[in-house]
């Protein structure tokens, strides 16, 4: 736990980060791929949009079909544009 609270303070994370879950557990929390021969948890990621929902899931059962970090800002930077413009609007 203090390698985890080291990375966050050291990265200085704004968000929260999973630590020590159980892997079975997140699988059926999250619909994660769960390799039960192996014993892990497949490749999965969230954007999280601000009301806390999920706006993308990228679910993987294999070694590849990741999200990266250029694909998370191509999906992110338009709807916070789209947000942006709608706020303008109300105005």
């Amino acid at each position: 736990m203090e390698d985890a609270q080291k990375m966050v303070e050291r990265n200085k994370l704004t968000f929260s980060l999973a630590y020590g879950m159980v892997a079975k557990e997140f699988a059926d929390m999250t619909g994660a791929f769960f390799d039960t021969k192996k014993g892990f948890l497949h490749a999965t990621a969230f954007i999280i949009k601000p009301d806390g929902t999920i706006g993308d899931a990228v679910y993987s059962t294999g070694p590849i079909g990741r999200l990266t970090a250029a694909d998370t800002l191509m999906l992110i930077d338009p709807r916070k544009k789209m947000e942006s413009q709608k706020s303008q609007s109300k105005l």
